[in-house]
């Protein structure tokens, strides 16, 4: 089979079902909004917007901005008989704040409120402003400069429709020694950090097995790196931590004007305003198009459980240019997996550099608390939503984050996303995930108000692409806690861990919890549940998964925790993704079925982490074609089930096994 690498337009490899349904939206429209437009019109009402556009008339001569359009729909939408369509032109429209769309917004007596790219158009909603005026600061080392003004700063830089590197070196664990308080070296090859400008904007970057995490730097001074709390405690106890993590992978320290070295890297000096960039070859700074992120969201979508924001649609738009900042504080990232981070000052033992490398009791309060990454784009409290033939791309955090934690919203209103459809859109280049369905806390697996529950959330059709670029932890698609949701027919590629995650937990949230924790001692700090989860009744089916996991450890194609009874993992396609596992049931994981799924050039093809203390299991294996015949799962052990497994020899694949192979990945009408 042939891949395509070449980044997709907007509408690429979209299904023709869903273009055709997001055309009849227009079919019939009004020729302009007067002010005698009756509020219950029957016909189609369509509103003009522009980038460049003012005033109320709201038509195709006379186009307004964004916000008076929200302004007209508001003033029309309480008893529609019709669609509401807002037609974007073409252009970038550069948000001073993020656009908010509440029950204000909604669509009324099932009608839809969309906001869609005119015919031909590619508008472009940007939290980020250009930086100009660039000369050489370097000629030497080929370095530029811009004036861009103080009281602000990034995390990304976007430079030709690409993130750039943010500067930064690496460093050999050998010559850091870990303490308390942050890092001492004595090796004569980092004598240099002692003499850096500005120690304090520098920040560590640890890559460890399924972890990726960020802590800032304080200061450094004769050969002490002393370093920013809590982010420093937080990051140094637990799991795979920075210290000692179960995989040491690179170490870097960024964001310093002296690792200014390499092509495509840029520093901000936030104390005089100036940015840096050191071009790619063949990048001209008079004509380079330089994007400075300077919201950390663009766009969100919720109302209350008692009026959630309903019945809105959003099509061929694309959401670029963010940066989330809470990684540059003195809380930094404290990376547990998939976007979840320790937030807070917590007690921790006193010798937890020796007693708590590998978990322990004081670590375990934290892990009911847990906050989730804010996205750019933002649902909850909210039903009958729709994404459609967008592109979601150079964004400086999970991409879209449909019912997430409280936390992780701006409105302060969390979960409750009901009907919610991701189709046919373009995720790539992306510093984080690319959707993120459910949350990590109490009232995400086990709802105090039924309304939290998230269900009925489809995320299909979708290309998803060189994400997780600086949090190489994330997915390209994570299911928490949901009910009846669907990921299928998506194309997932060039990721640093997991394609497709579902389940959250560890199985502790299960009914009885996990023996395992007990002995941890978790249940000091949380319930141990009687009921299940909100996980249930998912299909994960018709995805084509390849080139994953290409930097990250203990992860697969696909990736499970926890129990999920009634979901089904079918007819997906994995290959060649690194010699990791194909299907990873990892703790707790019960009730799936893996079925009519083909793995080529993987490690085990279906692997089940299991131990006498926790609960994986019930795991129903049948009918899967593979290229090799590692599989840890074993036929009635743990109440699991495996047949009908046909091992493929030098690509000799079955017409069943080729059927599933050219049916997976985006459906294309």
């Amino acid at each position: 089979m042939r891949f395509t690498r070449s980044f997709p337009s907007p509408l690429d490899r979209v299904s023709r079902a869903c273009l055709t349904a997001v055309a009849a939206l227009a079919t019939v429209t009004a020729t302009a909004l007067g002010a005698a437009t009756p509020a219950f019109a029957t016909q189609t009402t369509t509103l003009h917007a522009s980038p460049g556009g003012h005033g109320s008339a709201c038509s195709a001569a006379h186009p307004c901005s964004l916000g008076q359009a929200k302004a007209k729909v508001r003033s029309v939408n309480a008893r529609m008989r019709a669609d509401i369509v807002v037609q974007l032109a073409g252009g970038t429209y550069r948000l001073a704040a993020p656009l908010t769309f509440t029950r204000a917004d909604s669509g009324s007596n099932g009608h839809t409120v969309t906001w869609k790219a005119a015919p031909g158009a590619r508008p472009v909603i940007s939290g980020a402003r250009k930086a100009t005026g660039w000369t050489r600061q370097d000629a030497a080392k080929n370095i530029w400069k811009a004036e861009v003004g103080r009281g602000f700063d990034i995390r990304q830089l976007y430079v030709d429709g690409v993130q750039a590197t943010r500067a930064r070196t690496q460093l050999n664990r050998a010559d850091l020694t870990t303490d308390a308080n942050g890092y001492t070296f004595t090796s004569g090859a980092l004598k240099y950090l002692n003499t850096l400008a500005d120690p304090g904007r520098t920040e560590i970057d640890a890559l460890g097995s399924f972890t990726n995490r960020y802590s800032p730097v304080a200061g450094i001074r004769d050969g002490v790196m002393t370093m920013e709390q809590p982010a420093w405690n937080n990051n140094t106890f637990g799991y795979d931590t920075i210290g000692n993590p179960f995989r040491k992978g690179p170490l870097y320290i960024e964001n310093a004007y002296e690792f200014l070295d390499t092509a495509g890297e840029w520093y901000l000096n936030t104390r005089t305003g100036t940015l840096y960039y050191k071009p790619l070859p063949g990048q001209h700074m008079s004509s380079a198009d330089v994007e400075m992120p300077k919201l950390e969201s663009l766009l969100s979508v919720g109302g209350t459980y008692r009026a959630p924001a309903t019945h809105l649609a959003f099509s061929g738009l694309q959401f670029s240019h963010t940066s989330w900042l809470q990684p540059s504080t003195g809380q930094g990232y404290a990376d547990q997996q998939t976007g979840a981070f320790v937030a807070g000052d917590w007690a921790r033992p006193a010798d937890a550099l020796d007693s708590c490398q590998y978990g322990c009791r004081l670590f375990e309060a934290t892990r009911p608390h847990w906050h989730q990454m804010p996205a750019a784009v933002q649902v909850s409290a909210a039903s009958h939503i729709s994404f459609t033939g967008n592109r979601f791309t150079q964004l400086g955090q999970v991409a879209l984050g449909i019912g997430n934690d409280a936390n992780a919203h701006a409105t302060g209103v969390g979960l409750g996303a009901d009907t919610v459809s991701v189709t046919g859109n373009v995720f790539a280049q992306g510093a984080g995930g690319g959707v993120v369905v459910g949350g990590v806390q109490a009232d995400a697996h086990h709802p105090s108000d039924s309304r939290m529950t998230n269900r009925r959330i489809t995320v299909s059709d979708n290309v998803m692409h060189d994400l997780a670029l600086d949090y190489r932890d994330m997915t390209a698609a994570l299911v928490t806690y949901a009910t009846d949701a669907t990921v299928s027919h998506n194309e997932i590629y060039d990721m640093p861990y997991t394609g497709i995650a579902i389940g959250y937990g560890w199985g502790t949230n299960d009914p009885g919890g996990s023996q395992d924790y007990v002995n941890r001692g978790l249940y000091d700090f949380q319930p141990r549940y009687t009921t299940p989860t909100t996980l249930k009744n998912l299909k994960v089916t018709g995805n084509h998964l390849h080139d994953v996991m290409r930097t990250m450890d203990d992860g697969a194609c696909i990736y499970s925790l926890s129990a999920a009874p009634g979901t089904s993992i079918d007819r997906n396609y994995c290959a060649d993704n690194n010699g990791h596992y194909g299907i990873y049931h990892d703790e707790g994981s019960r009730d799936y079925t893996d079925s009519n799924n083909v793995f080529s050039n993987t490690g085990d093809w279906d692997h089940e982490n299991s131990n006498a203390t926790n609960n994986t299991g019930a795991l129903t294996v049948t009918d899967n074609w593979t290229s090799n015949d590692s599989i840890s799962l074993r036929a009635g052990e743990r109440g699991n089930t495996v047949t009908g497994t046909v091992v493929v020899s030098d690509g000799n694949w079955p017409r069943a096994a080729e059927r599933v192979m050219r049916d997976a990945g985006v459906r294309h009408g």
